[in-house]
């Protein structure tokens, strides 16, 4: 994973000058891909309020040019192989743990050591994009929006005054990623043998499942689980959330994905079976 598989996902965002900022703060640290879901019309394109988010983007204005709106999360994240919601509140349905902006950075770098060291992304067969989803200004991120999350982040801030403006945010995050992202590993990889790069992309590229299929994969295996009578008290909905969060925390590809899955049919058939 590179720092330009990051996407910056702004949900239901209401300030345009905020909209600028943002644009702004990401192309500091070199982030390029902003989302927005279902955001104010003041913060959509041909609005009156434009020309406030083009001079709060001061000389980032091609991040707004080329920003995607979305009308919910789950489409903006479609192809996202993991999203990680930032909140500071915790609760039953805002996850259990939760993450500091370093410590995500270095996880996904650390990620990325693991999963690139013996190949590399191509542009025939690009890294899925890793999503960093942002609430609204004054309420953050909704439940069902935190939910559709694999993991929490938050920053720690005063509890005297612990307020955070979006795009403050979006820069704190962005800059630990540049971090740990553009320096962690050099710009070429070793191959797998340990000589150096070069010639053609090694065969068998780490490539995680994206949102859409995880969540395909997810409802196989509880549908399976159902079938065999697993879920005879309530519990399938938080079990679905587990599945979806650990899978997608743990970068399946799409072959380890049908190898999962065809485990849970034959373990169906053998049931089935009386075996």
């Amino acid at each position: 994973m590179l720092l330009s598989d990051i996407v910056i996902i702004l949900c239901r965002v209401s300030e345009p000058g905020n909209v600028g900022a943002v644009c702004r703060a990401m192309k500091n640290m070199g982030l390029s891909r902003l989302r927005l879901v279902s955001p104010a019309p003041s913060c959509c394109p041909g609005s009156p309020e434009e020309g406030l988010i083009r001079a709060r983007a001061v000389h980032a204005g091609e991040l707004w040019d080329n920003a995607l709106f979305f009308d919910t999360l789950s489409e903006a994240a479609a192809d996202c192989s993991l999203l990680a919601g930032t909140t500071r509140r915790r609760g039953r349905r805002r996850k259990n743990i939760t993450m500091d902006p370093h410590t995500l950075a270095t996880w996904l770098s650390q990620r990325r050591w693991e999963k690139t060291a013996a190949a590399q992304p191509t542009a025939a067969q690009p890294t899925a994009p890793v999503a960093v989803v942002f609430g609204n200004e004054r309420t953050g991120l909704e439940d069902a929006e935190l939910d559709l999350c694999n993991i929490a982040s938050h920053i720690p801030v005063s509890d005297s005054f612990p307020s955070l403006n979006l795009s403050h945010a979006v820069q704190i995050y962005a800059y630990e990623l540049s971090l740990a992202l553009s320096s962690t590993l050099p710009s070429t990889l070793p191959e797998a043998d340990g000589t150096e790069p070069g010639g053609n992309a090694v065969k068998g590229e780490w490539t995680p499942l994206n949102r859409a299929h995880v969540d395909e994969l997810t409802g196989s295996i509880t549908n399976t689980l159902a079938g065999l009578g697993f879920y005879k008290h309530p519990g399938r909905e938080e079990q679905t959330r587990f599945l979806r969060d650990l899978i997608s925390r743990a970068g399946l590809t799409e072959k380890e994905g049908r190898y999962l899955k065809d485990i849970f049919a034959k373990a169906a058939r053998m049931g089935s079976n009386g075996l």
